[in-house]
């Protein structure tokens, strides 16, 4: 049984989570964090805790299955909780967890660069396709 350095075991870690490499556990969150319901429900619980209608409102588009699916993710993924409060009918509130706002800065930047950048993005687009055949 042969032992490592500590810079042996830190150089082991950096290549166990390499994104690039396609078992990395990297990827799962990548995957998760990439979608776009996750960021614009993120987003919309920056400001603090929301029930499920007044986030369907704020994140027009998302369907019913689809918010609840994704609600449910965050949840299991510790970046959202949900507490119901026993009343009729009862009260379900979604908040970030702290995990959840330490992803806040980078969700918040990703929606400002696209929200800034998508007029250049279309014409990209329109270019692009007026050049092919």
């Amino acid at each position: 049984m042969s032992t490592s350095t500590a810079a042996q075991r830190r150089e082991q870690a950096k290549v166990a989570y390499d994104a690039y490499l396609a078992n990395c556990p990297v990827r799962r969150v990548l995957d998760r964090v990439s979608d776009k319901w996750v960021i614009l429900l993120l987003n919309a619980l920056a400001d603090g805790p929301r029930r499920y209608a007044e986030l369907r409102r704020i994140v027009a588009g998302v369907s019913e299955k689809m918010l609840t699916q994704t609600l449910r993710s965050l949840e299991r993924d510790g970046l959202v909780t949900r507490t119901v409060t026993a009343s009729v009918p009862a009260r379900v509130d979604y908040a970030l967890t702290d995990l959840g706002m330490s992803l806040l800065p980078v969700m918040r930047a990703l929606k400002a660069w696209a929200e800034a950048h998508i007029a250049e993005i279309d014409a990209a687009r329109a270019d692009y396709d007026r050049a092919q055949p």
